[in-house]
């Protein structure tokens, strides 16, 4: 039985392997771009029921023009299949949901100074999703990216409670509360975390194709003087408070 588990464990890693060649992260730059990307988030969480529909059919926030926020695309074939993204909270950056729908829990970690990767807004192409199971992986793998280029201390997790198992499972992500209420969303809301240093062994050795060069982050995460994030002023108002 555990040679047989190892086979296929080893062979799943090998097609992530083999779909990693033909993938290709682009940072979102441009309004068209961001807009694929909000148009994607739409119908990835109607799917799902998470969210009411709306007649703009898109999904976006003040937070994605936040300056710690980092929004990418995940194309195959030149088709946008998948998308994440990330807030990098820090003391310098001290902005982000997860900061904002649990800062009881967050904030002391900010106050203490360390840097937490915040994902969020990770959604697959539902027809690409059934033909290609390794893409949640390739799309996750950009939080392993940012928790190195940012040498961050934690990377969380906000997900549904039916969702914990699976960042358990591959980030050994423990919870840190029950869910709460989680505004633009219609279910409840988790907080998971887990600790760069203590899991980054395990899970690239379990996951190697997580693992990065420094010239593919810096690619990722440096950003050029033409390619700020704001092309408007983003002011975040608390979640919790806005939904009262």
């Amino acid at each position: 039985m555990f040679v047989e588990v190892l086979g296929r464990e080893q062979s799943f890693v090998h097609r992530v392997y083999d779909c990693l060649q033909e993938t290709d992260y682009r940072l979102a730059h441009t309004d068209w771009e961001k807009e694929a990307i909000y148009r994607l988030r739409y119908r990835a969480y109607l799917r799902e029921g998470a969210i009411h529909p709306n007649t703009q059919l898109r999904f976006t926030d003040a937070y994605d023009r936040l300056e710690n926020c980092w929004i990418f695309g995940v194309h195959m074939a030149g088709r946008l299949v998948g998308s994440i993204r990330l807030h990098v909270i820090s003391p310098e950056n001290p902005m982000g949901p997860a900061l904002d729908v649990f800062p009881d829990i967050v904030g002391p970690m900010i106050d203490a100074g360390q840097v937490v990767v915040d994902p969020t807004r990770f959604v697959a192409d539902a027809e690409i999703s059934r033909r290609t199971p390794e893409l949640p992986y390739l799309t996750l793998r950009l939080i392993c990216l940012a928790a190195e280029h940012f040498e961050a201390d934690y990377c969380l997790a906000t997900v549904r409670k039916e969702h914990r198992a699976f960042y358990r499972r591959v980030f050994g992500s423990k919870p840190l509360c029950e869910p709460r209420p989680y505004p633009t969303l219609k279910d409840p809301i988790c907080l998971m975390r887990g600790s760069v240093a203590e899991l980054r062994e395990q899970v690239l050795q379990r996951r190697p194709f997580f693992q990065s060069t420094f010239t593919e982050r810096r690619m990722m995460f440096e950003r050029r003087p033409d390619q700020g994030v704001n092309r408007e002023p983003a002011r975040v108002v608390p979640m919790l408070a806005r939904s009262a």
